[in-house]
């Protein structure tokens, strides 16, 4: 994954521990891509002012785990799990 290589090449120099705001002085123009465009870091980070990051895994969970829904790929799809209670989104298929 394109992303995972970006943020691991970018946080593999940093010391740790550090902050979300010591990561967006040094990395915030970092763009990341996404389905339909592009993020900054000072973006993905823009809501976790001075988060304090024990260690890289950490930095890397929180960036992961801060993305908007514009990460994600196809809305609502899944080729395995049936469908939640309610949903009326899809039929059942007899095969």
């Amino acid at each position: 994954m394109r992303m995972t290589e970006t943020a691991d090449d970018a946080l593999a120099a940093h010391r740790f521990p550090t902050t979300t705001d010591q990561l967006v002085a040094e990395f915030g123009d970092l763009r990341f891509e996404l389905p339909d465009g592009t993020v900054t870091l000072r973006e993905v980070f823009s809501h976790l002012p001075n988060e304090e990051l024990a260690s890289r895994e950490d930095a890397l969970f929180l960036l992961y785990g801060s993305f908007g829904e514009d990460a994600i790929g196809r809305k609502r799809y899944s080729d395995r799990d049936p469908p939640a209670t309610g949903d009326t989104a899809y039929s059942p298929v007899s095969l």
